[in-house]
This record gives structure tokens, sequence and C-alpha cells, in this order.
């Protein structure tokens, strides 16, 4: 089965995702290319723990699924997602056996080395999500990015280097056939734990149910209230939390349109944080008491991230830069 993004809730479990298989091992595979590591590697279990695996490539997952199916290794989830963003946002903590990373992408060339994912912060993100025993898999045959990704790991400060060969199926996949036709060799090391922090503080949900938990704000609009006068707007903050906290964001007031109800616009928004990006749309509706509520919508299932919120303070004040009087907000 292949989960899409709307699939999955913030943070999410192993027992609802995989509701056929409880109890088992719950394995990560980043960068599944096109998914010929875990068919093989699953066999090494006396029974296939629960996988989800996530790659960027819409390409890779298609015929990674396939592969997956062939197998019938039913209890198999792929998406399509940034990794660092799937783990901060969907798993909770403790929630992984096993995280397996083959033949990354390198970053070689100078100036590049934050777009690498095996860096301090994502370390320190993992050992909160995995379980005591768990352990990340790296099998790489780059040789300077091996040795980056291993002093990151004793840098983080959570994460204890273990250098030894790699499973059999790692040496399997696409990209390590290709080196070995070549005559390279690939290296390998496992990071295990030393600690399990907590989740940080700020863990995101999905669009809650409770209606006074949708960020929000209730205002009066003056009389002068001109919605054509709008114009984009480009909030930023720069965040004081760590990396791997998603405290940084980006909001864009891209555009006002005017609502399907009566006296009412709707907003639309792009939001980043790091390599979370989202479009949302943020209702401007009139209330019978004569107010109007400043909304983010439920539709296409947000995440209601600190920039989520963020985008629906800056609807707010731009409107009380408009004359309006703000009488309550939720965000």
């Amino acid at each position: 089965m292949i989960a899409r993004l709307g699939d999955f809730r913030f943070p999410d479990s192993a027992a609802r995702l995989y509701p056929d298989t409880p109890g088992r091992p719950w394995v990560l595979e980043v960068g599944f290319g096109d998914g010929r590591f875990w068919p093989h590697h699953a066999t090494t279990f006396p029974e296939a723990p629960n996988y989800l695996g996530v790659e960027l490539s819409g390409v890779s997952l298609l015929k990674a699924n396939r592969r997956l199916r062939d197998a019938n290794l039913t209890n198999a989830i792929l998406t399509k997602l940034p990794a660092d963003v799937l783990i901060r946002e969907v798993i909770p903590h403790a929630g992984l056996d096993l995280i397996v990373v083959n033949f990354p992408d390198p970053w070689p060339k100078a100036g590049h080395t934050d777009h690498r994912l095996l860096r301090a912060p994502f370390f320190r993100m993992a050992a909160s999500r995995l379980k005591p025993g768990g352990m990340i898999l790296l099998t790489t045959d780059h040789d300077e990015y091996f040795e980056f990704a291993c002093a990151e790991a004793v840098a983080s400060g959570v994460m204890q280097v273990q250098i030894t060969d790699p499973p059999a199926a790692a040496l399997e996949t696409k990209y390590a056939l290709k080196w070995r036709d070549l005559g390279l060799g690939a290296h390998h090391a496992r990071f295990i734990p030393t600690t399990h922090p907590p989740v940080p503080h700020g863990h995101t949900e999905p669009y809650p149910e409770d209606p006074t938990a949708v960020p929000h704000a209730v205002l009066t609009l003056p009389d002068t209230f001109a919605p054509q006068t709008f114009q984009k707007i480009t909030e930023r903050n720069p965040g004081s939390r760590g990396a791997e906290e998603g405290g940084a964001w980006t909001v864009i007031l891209l555009d006002l349109y005017a609502g399907l109800r009566r006296d009412g616009w709707v907003v639309l928004a792009h939001v980043v944080e790091g390599d979370l990006t989202q479009e949302v749309l943020i209702g401007i509706t009139a209330r019978e008491d004569g107010t109007h509520l400043v909304r983010l919508a439920k539709f296409g299932g947000p995440i209601i991230t600190t920039g989520v919120k963020a985008a629906v303070g800056v609807v707010t004040r731009w409107l009380e830069a408009q004359g309006a009087v703000v009488k309550h907000h939720g965000y």
C-alpha cells in the first residue's frame, strides 16, 4: 500500500498504520530508491517488520511499490516526503526500532554540506524517535561523507558509532551494484543512541477536530475596509530553537479572494519551515454578531505548525493595519 501525506497523523503510531501486524518492529528506510533493499532484508527476520519508506522521487516510489507488492510485503507503507519532516512530524517518541540509510546523496560540492541528511541535528532528532536498542544503519561508497557522518554523530552527543560490515541486502541495491561493477567498495556504520531525548515542545499536530484549537482570531472590520488594496505580504522569523525543532518560518500571503459566502474572503498563504512547505487557506468570515472570524481552513488537511499559526497572525495583523479591532485571538 502507498500512504500519502494525508494518510498520516502528526504524530502517528505503528498500531494505527499497521492494524493487521501490531507489535512487530517498525523500520524506516530513508531514500529507498527503486526498493531493492527491503524485500531482501525483510527475509532476515522471522516475521517481516512493519516498514515505512520515504523518498522524494515519484518514479522511484512507483518502482518500489511494485517490488514490495511482488514480494507480498503488505505491511509496508511508502510516502513522498522530505525525510527529516517525516521523522519530526509523523514518528512519535521511541516509535522506531531501526532507521536505514543506503547510499544517501553526499552533496560533495564545497558549501553544500548543510544539505546533507546525516548531521548532528538529525542524529539528535533520530535519537528521540528510536526505541532503546534501536539504531541507524548507514551504508555509503563516499569516503568523505562517511567520515563526516561519523563525526557528526559523535558531535551530536547522543550517538555511539560502530563501524562494521553492511547487511547483505545493502549490497544488492542499485548504487551498491553500480559501485561494485566499478571495483569500489562500501562503508557501513551503526549509530546507536546513548540517550533518547524527549520530543521538543512545539511538535506539530494535524488540523484538530476541536474548533477552539484551530488558529483563529475574532475582530471587527472598519466600514472603510477595502480588500481590493491587498498586496503580497512576506514575514520571516529566523527562529531561536535548533534546526531539528523547526523554529524558523517564512509566511507569504499570496492573494485574497472573495469567499463564496456573503461578506467573506479567503487568503492563500505559503508557509515554509525548513524542508516543510505548505499552502494553506485562511478564511475571513462574517459572523451573526457583526464581527469577523479569521480562521485556518480545513481544506487540504494542513499540519498546524508554528509557521501555520503565524500565518493566521500575519493575516490578522494586516487586517489591523486596515483598521480592524481584534477582540480575541488564539494562535
